[in-house]
């Protein structure tokens, strides 16, 4: 989708389509007022008669208004004036796409970035709109009949600004707004895809068509014999039970002198999760496709850098492989050594993201990071306490913490952070190895980032846990491409901080 800004008067602009926002108070919004005095109180109209509602994401669509340059006018609620934030402004533009998809029109001019909102700036305007106009067009269907998915026509969509230093500014943060959205669809592509498509090999062979198109980056695919060779136990047992190969995905993107220390994205990528011999139960385990979510998201945030193009260093780890039960597989009571030289009693077979994660984090450390994050699909625990809203920090650098909540909140990708510390590592005390794999059932997600801990002393680590975040269930089930927009966010401060 083309992205354009502009200063002009959005009542004589020819489109197929304008799009304006109706609020619930006693005035509407400037752009409003000058479209329905224009169109002889057709807006006016509408609401007093209750056909059109300022409801958050409610739509209404005229065809042919008068007194305007339009084909189309689209209404979108945007709730109570004073209550007109970010959120709404999110929600808002992505009711408008989805409308204007099910129409034909090719383009649109949607001016609620004219009218602003109080808590954004212009940049921010235009980059948060395009995120939301992209996602909101998204559809995956690579694997339905062409005739039966037939494309939107909606190829252009321009946000109209009150000054020409706005649409300017606005400009820049469409641009990154694009480049953001690429790596969102790079993530949710890779997610969506069935796990017969999407196994470890697929996701290396996606990572190394990355790194081609791309001069400032490359690739180095890791494979069994590797992993064997660096002492990688906990992965390659997670791997045991499938017929698939595991690989280790090692994405790197230079955008800085080659001395300055690198930030590490490790994203675990378990291409399908059975459960292994801890079997899980029928119901949902399609879903279990999605457990490559982080090492999608961290995929996907590097296809956005390649569009971002900022002054860091990157690098993205990706354990990928599939955990089956078979004869071969990993049994509750194995015991396993880790790249780090720990030892690992596997309780449970499907706690096994852990276990790919510890050699991947113990791996990181041979680039001398700056920062680690790790992003995982990890305990359905995360689930329970956050809902599919939040996604989980855990750090004990305080400093990392807030500037992860930070991104998070400015992306629209919001996170909440919950504990990690040694008192719940206790839970992981193991009388035949130097700990087990999982603890006690209450508090599972900061014993599964205590499990994690063990491997990151000494580095400045973050772990985001996206079981809820990730995708979506129901009527609506897919990938979300979360966290791709909260590291983005993140990367391009982090770069902001060295100018």
């Amino acid at each position: 989708m083309e992205f354009k800004t502009i200063s002009a008067d959005p009542i004589r602009r020819k489109t197929a389509c304008l799009v304006v926002a109706v609020v619930d108070g006693r005035q509407q919004p400037t752009t409003t007022q000058h479209v329905d005095e224009a169109s002889g109180g057709l807006i006016s109209r509408l609401l007093s008669e209750g056909d059109a509602s300022a409801k958050v994401g409610d739509t209404l669509l005229v065809v042919h208004p008068p007194g305007l340059a339009a084909e189309r006018l689209l209404l979108v609620g945007c709730g109570k004036t004073a209550d007109f934030g970010a959120a709404a402004y999110r929600k808002a533009i992505a009711a408008a796409v989805t409308r204007l998809a099910q129409t034909r029109a090719g383009d649109a001019l949607l001016t609620l970035a004219r009218d602003g909102v109080a808590s954004l700036d212009a940049y921010t305007l235009g980059r948060q709109g395009a995120e939301a106009a992209a996602a909101a067009s998204y559809r995956f269907d690579e694997h339905k009949a062409k005739s039966r998915a037939p494309k939107p026509a909606l190829k252009r969509v321009t946000l109209a600004f009150e000054t020409r230093a706005d649409a300017n500014q606005g400009a820049r943060g469409t641009d990154d707004g694009r480049g953001v959205a690429a790596g969102v669809t790079f993530a949710r592509d890779l997610a969506n895809r069935p796990p017969n498509v999407c196994h470890p090999t697929h996701m290396a062979e996606q990572a190394r068509k990355l790194a081609n198109r791309h001069r400032n980056m490359s690739i180095e695919v890791l494979g069994e014999t590797q992993m064997k060779k660096l002492g990688m136990g906990a992965l390659l047992s997670v791997a045991a039970g499938s017929e698939q190969p595991p690989r280790l995905i090692v994405l790197k993107y230079r955008g800085a002198p080659a001395g300055e220390a690198p930030i590490v994205l490790v994203g675990k990528a378990i291409t399908f999760d059975t459960g292994g011999i801890s079997l899980k139960p029928p119901p949902g385990m399609d879903e279990m496709k999605f457990d490559m979510g982080g090492g999608a998201a961290v995929l996907g945030t590097m296809a956005a850098l390649a569009e971002l193009k900022p002054r860091l260093n990157v690098i993205a780890i990706v354990p990928a492989c599939e955990n089956m039960p078979s004869g071969k597989a990993s049994r509750p009571g194995d015991i396993v050594e880790t790249m780090s030289g720990h030892t690992v009693e596997i309780l449970n077979t499907d706690a096994e993201g852990r276990l790919i994660l510890c050699d991947a984090l113990t791996y990181a450390r041979r680039f001398k990071p700056e920062v680690v994050i790790d992003a995982a699909t990890l305990t359905g625990a995360c689930v329970i306490a956050l809902g599919h809203q939040y996604t989980a920090v855990f750090s004990p650098n305080e400093a990392l913490a807030h500037e992860l909540l930070a991104a998070g909140e400015r992306a629209g990708d919001p996170a909440w952070r919950l504990p990690v510390n040694a008192e719940y590592g206790e839970s992981l005390k193991s009388n035949f190895a130097d700990f087990a794999n999982v603890g006690a059932r209450e508090g599972g997600s900061s014993i599964a980032a205590a499990f994690l801990s063990r491997f990151t002393e000494g580095l400045t680590w973050a772990h985001l846990d996206i079981a809820g975040s990730a995708w979506k269930s129901g009527r609506e089930k897919g990938a979300t491409g979360r966290p791709v927009q909260l590291l983005s966010e993140f990367l391009l401060a982090r770069q902001s901080r060295r100018k």
